[in-house]
């Protein structure tokens, strides 16, 4: 059982041990030895539902990636192909069907859409001349993974129509049994991410989120520059340092972890010495304990206290690494300028930052969420300062960028300003968006995570939670799209008896993505005392500024 996951109000493990389940249930029914071909975008998520060993006890003997012509050798009785429904996968999966049959003994067959069936994916199949080769094409319906207790995520690129059929389909799944199924939720809450374009361009200033910004997380794991993790040895002068990126697993399972992942980065640090303190203070007990009883039970805690150290010893080295980006000249810069725009000032003329660095050839989607952060704050740049831009851009970095600026103007991120007016004063006013006074170490608001501005879809929440939405409703029409409050009734029987300072649970779901300083805002918000309103949040995929731009790209040809 996987503990971090059901600490939480809800607990999440239920979901995972049921996909785990029917996981299971799929891989008894094509009996005897096995080889998984896997579509390699769903390794990392799948892994968070089951390890290797699960897939041994179930007769699975090899596991290949998803390539082209003929797979591996391999002595088994079922080839299972794990896919995505996307056409282009179906020619591989074709070729490889066609080779095997050429290759000898029959094999069986399987394919398992994740997380549905494709009649689209099937007719290209049997154009091809394979779908009779199937003895099992399923659908395993891998929605939502849980990645912590609080937190669950779809990992899809384009989940926007899944996430409203997912709805529906649930909706029609508990229909009639609805009236015999206690509420885990009191509220759901929807949020688009077009209501808020502009958190995910801002630099997070967490510690989980500054380690995504800079390294990346993929599916709970970090890949960290190794030189940070090799162990001092005296007098070897630095030899034979590993060469291997540091492979670390981040979730509320490692104690130091959880309790330092939604920090301002600036917290962290006192975290760090005083647990060094604690630790240091904890191995020195050795020399107290004098009885047999003593001994035993100091050498029962060593295991807890050697992984406390190891766990120390890991997230200072992060710690150290991040601190070498964010005290450098370039990061200051760019974040004075990130903040300037998020206040308010200078949004609707050239910056001589963003100018210097177009001219000096910096990382393209650094200048790129720049320029889309400036325009989000200035709802929408004036023609002549869009078109400056542009023309830098392709001039600098190549016309096939035209496409790129073009996607994400139709995002809405990069626009020309229309009827010149700004709303976004207004929106920063009325939400309380910058707050000059944020207390880093021991917060009081949610705009720590950004060092001074409060992401706007988690004022939202914050709002709707009390004293509702009715006190914003001019801000409500400024905001894209429509908003809209259902209630479902509930029979008598099924509504909840709240105990005395019970909290109310809220499922917050982003369409569209969120980040990890959205995550660590709400966390906070669910830790007021007072707060009234606990958050379970889940979302169609975790991303960054940079992995959304990057997604915007066009790739050049």
């Amino acid at each position: 059982m996987a503990a971090h996951l059901s600490y939480g109000r809800v607990n999440l493990n239920v979901l995972r041990e049921a996909v785990r389940r029917e996981l299971r249930e799929f891989l008894d029914k094509c009996a005897g030895s096995k080889a998984i071909v896997w579509d390699e975008y769903l390794t990392g998520p799948f892994g968070l539902i089951a390890q290797y060993s699960l897939l041994k006890e179930h007769e699975v003997e090899k596991m290949f990636t998803l390539k082209g012509s003929r797979l591996p050798a391999a002595d088994v009785k079922n080839i299972i192909f794990f896919v995505r429904p996307r056409l282009e996968l179906m020619d591989i999966i074709a070729e490889n069907v066609l080779s095997e049959d050429r290759r000898g003994p029959a094999r069986d067959f399987h394919i398992l859409f994740v997380p549905r069936r494709s009649l689209l994916c099937e007719q290209r199949l049997k154009d091809l001349g394979v779908l009779g080769s199937f003895i099992h094409r399923e659908e395993y319906s891998l929605d939502l993974i849980p990645f912590d207790g609080d937190l669950l995520s779809m990992e899809s690129e384009g989940a926007f129509k899944q996430v409203a059929n997912m709805m529906i389909r649930m909706k029609r799944e508990f229909t009639g049994s609805q009236n015999s199924i206690f509420p885990v939720f009191d509220n759901l809450l929807l949020l688009d991410r077009n209501v808020d374009l502009l958190t995910p361009l801002a630099t997070q200033l967490t510690y989980e989120g500054l380690i995504d910004e800079i390294y990346g997380i993929q599916n709970s794991y970090v890949k960290l520059p190794p030189e940070k993790f090799a162990p001092k040895k005296q007098g070897d002068g630095g030899k034979d340092l590993p060469t291997e990126a540091k492979k670390l697993q981040l979730n509320s399972a490692e104690e130091l972890y959880a309790e330092i992942r939604d920090k301002n980065f600036n917290a962290v640090g006192s975290v760090l010495s005083k647990k060094a303190k604690v630790i240091s203070a904890a191995f020195e007990e050795r020399h107290n304990a004098k009885t047999v009883g003593e001994i035993k039970q100091f050498v029962s805690q060593l295991p807890h206290m050697q992984a406390a150290r190891g766990s120390l010893a890991n997230h200072t080295s992060i710690a150290e690494l991040i601190k070498d980006v964010t005290t450098s000249e370039d990061f200051f810069d760019k974040l004075t300028v990130e903040q300037e725009f998020m206040s308010g000032i200078d949004t609707d003329k050239v910056n001589s930052y963003v100018e210097e660095c177009i001219a000096q050839k910096h990382p393209l989607i650094k200048v790129l969420r720049l320029v889309c952060l400036q325009s989000v704050c200035n709802s929408g740049l004036k023609q002549k300062v869009l078109d400056y831009y542009k023309r830098e851009i392709l001039q600098t970095y190549g016309y096939e960028h035209i496409l790129t600026l073009h996607n994400l103007e139709k995002a809405g991120l990069l626009k020309p300003q229309l009827g010149g007016r700004n709303n976004y004063p207004t929106i920063r006013k009325t939400l309380r968006l910058w707050m000059d006074d944020v207390n880093e170490q021991n917060p009081t608001d949610i705009s720590y995570v950004y060092s001074g501005y409060a992401p706007l879809s988690v004022r939202l929440a914050q709002l709707l939670s009390r004293p509702g939405w009715r006190s914003i409703e001019e801000v409500l029409r400024i905001l894209p799209g429509p908003h809209f409050e259902e209630r479902q009734p509930l029979p008598t029987g099924l509504q909840k008896k709240r105990q005395p300072g019970e909290n109310r649970i809220t499922l917050i779901f982003f369409l569209g993505g969120v980040t990890f300083a959205e995550i660590a805002a709400l966390r906070f918000l669910s830790q007021l005392e007072d707060g009234g309103t606990e958050y379970v949040i889940a979302t169609t995929k975790l991303m960054n500024g940079a992995s959304w731009i990057e997604s915007l790209m066009e790739k050049p040809f």
